[in-house]
């Protein structure tokens, strides 16, 4: 009783002092904290003694010298729209959410250097947008770009649908500014394509889903905007069919291949049936259907005629089956949106075990084949949700019901089976030299399953860098590494 009744001491003293050492908004409410205290599925629930919104970067580094003294755990936050829980607190409480969405200035557009600089609570829209207004692009596309926050996206290291040709968070990012665990601030944010002078500590925080330090700004790059757009729905009869459809497109559109989705019938069935303004774009479907998108800085007739000559190609050789060119940008959007409406549909379509896997492209078909074949075997009640960016390797493998099975109770069960589909699942990955978290993150999702995949080598590095940066495992606690590996 005297140690609960210190801790309540304790807490109050920091919570007292936490108030006064920063300019922005306070949250202790309870019912005004729970918010910010679930992830985006509701899969994960934790405490927090409060939630700060600081207004500048020398706030953020107030609120961490105040939570070191006190040794209280931070969790740093942006958009909550990540799926692997890196973002939620622990349920012990004895932490608070630092959530960032309150930086959100863009403080500098540079024109000449195409590189523009935002504070880490900027949505991802708005930044796109913002490129936009000045003819420019800034490529990092998701379909929760409304509500994400670059932090949160360079914390993560997303990837999206343009990463063949643009790279991916971390390709898009020069340099950052860290608030870091003992409350310094780093100003790394020079805009530099080159810089050959020690460490990238910038790659250290990237990736890291906060727990070495807080991303607190970024200089990201902007590129010319395309003069033309063209996207492209083709159905293909195999994985394998599509994965020499790639290399097809990559020697004959080169650069301008912008994006390559892989989709499945199952993934398309699913969004004609919970979105019902949504057409098929083909009379046949067919089991696999890939969309492309050419982003041109070329005239429209070339563009069409670089297009046109790939599809001949492609028919020729009979890797394709039918296909429609988009003839508007409303009929571009049409075509996208079956894509990027994909995960509603299947949160609507009940629950599911989510996967988001990498692998060499040449392993891809294999991958789907002998995964499917295995899962089906162990649990025959099963339907596969395939679809995502093979232009990249990077698959979202998802297991859920047939049509038939979909009640509560048999959802129920099919969670109930997570785990043993996980290692079916991640096994095969592991196999075929691939990696279980392409741009999801690891969080507490993924965390200990990591682990089981690393080499010895590679886990006591990663946990000498974090006991390296973050001493006191203050920084977003129990993810990315598991406590046990910091003793």
């Amino acid at each position: 009783m005297k140690e609960q009744a210190s801790e309540v001491a304790s807490n109050e003293e920091f919570i007292k002092r936490l108030k006064n050492s920063f300019n922005g908004r306070f949250i202790e409410d309870e019912n005004e904290k729970a918010p910010f205290l679930f992830d985006w599925r509701k899969r994960y629930k934790g405490n927090a003694l409060a939630v700060v919104q600081p207004l500048s970067t020398q706030d953020v580094a107030a609120v961490v010298q105040c939570c070191l003294q006190h040794k209280v755990a931070i969790v740093p936050q942006g958009g909550s729209t990540g799926l692997s829980g890196g973002s939620v607190p622990n349920p012990n409480g004895r932490a608070i959410v630092l959530s960032l969405v309150k930086l959100n200035q863009i403080r500098q557009l540079d024109i000449a250097n195409n590189t523009i600089t935002v504070e880490a609570g900027c949505i991802l829209e708005n930044i796109q947008q913002q490129a936009l207004a000045n003819d420019r692009l800034f490529p990092l596309s998701l379909a929760s770009q409304g509500t994400c926050t670059i932090g949160g996206n360079l914390s993560s290291n997303a990837g999206g649908v343009q990463v063949l040709r643009y790279g991916n968070a971390r390709a898009l990012c020069l340099g950052l500014e860290i608030v870091t665990a003992n409350g310094e601030i780093w100003n790394g944010l020079r805009g530099l394509r080159k810089d050959n002078t020690g460490y990238d500590l910038r790659d250290l925080f990237i990736g890291a889903e906060g727990t070495l330090g807080i991303i607190t700004a970024a200089v990201l790059q902007l590129f010319p905007l395309p003069k033309n757009k063209m996207v492209a729905w083709l159905s293909v009869n195999s994985i394998t069919d599509a994965v020499r459809l790639l290399a097809l497109a990559q020697e004959h559109l080169n650069s301008g291949l912008s994006a390559f989705e892989l989709i499945s019938k199952a993934c398309l069935d699913l969004v004609l049936h919970h979105f019902q303004n949504s057409k098929s774009p083909l009379d046949k479907s067919s089991e696999w259907n890939i969309l492309l998108e050419l982003s041109s800085s070329e005239s429209t007739h070339s563009a069409q005629h670089q297009l046109t000559v790939f599809l001949e190609k492609a028919l020729e050789q009979g890797l394709i089956q039918d296909g429609i060119i988009s003839q508007s940008e409303q009929q571009a959007k049409q075509l996208w949106s079956l894509r990027e409406n994909i995960s509603e549909a299947q949160a609507k379509e009940g629950k599911n075990i989510k996967h988001d896997v990498a692998l060499p492209i040449s392993k891809i078909a294999e991958f789907v084949e002998s995964t499917e074949k295995q899962l089906k075997q162990a649990f025959p009640n099963i339907q596969l949700i395939c679809f995502g960016h093979l232009g990249d390797g990077n698959l979202h493998f998802n297991v859920s019901l047939k049509n038939s099975l979909k009640n509560p109770a048999a959802q129920e069960q099919l969670l109930a089976n997570q785990e043993a589909i996980n290692l079916i699942t991640h096994n095969q990955v592991a196999h075929l030299n691939g990696s279980i978290s392409a741009e999801h993150g690891l969080g507490v999702l993924r965390r200990d399953e990591a682990a089981r995949y690393k080499s010895k080598v590679e886990l006591i590095l990663m946990a000498q860098i974090k006991k390296a940066l973050d001493p006191f495992n203050l920084m977003n606690p129990g993810k990315v590494l598991h406590p046990d590996l910091l003793i």
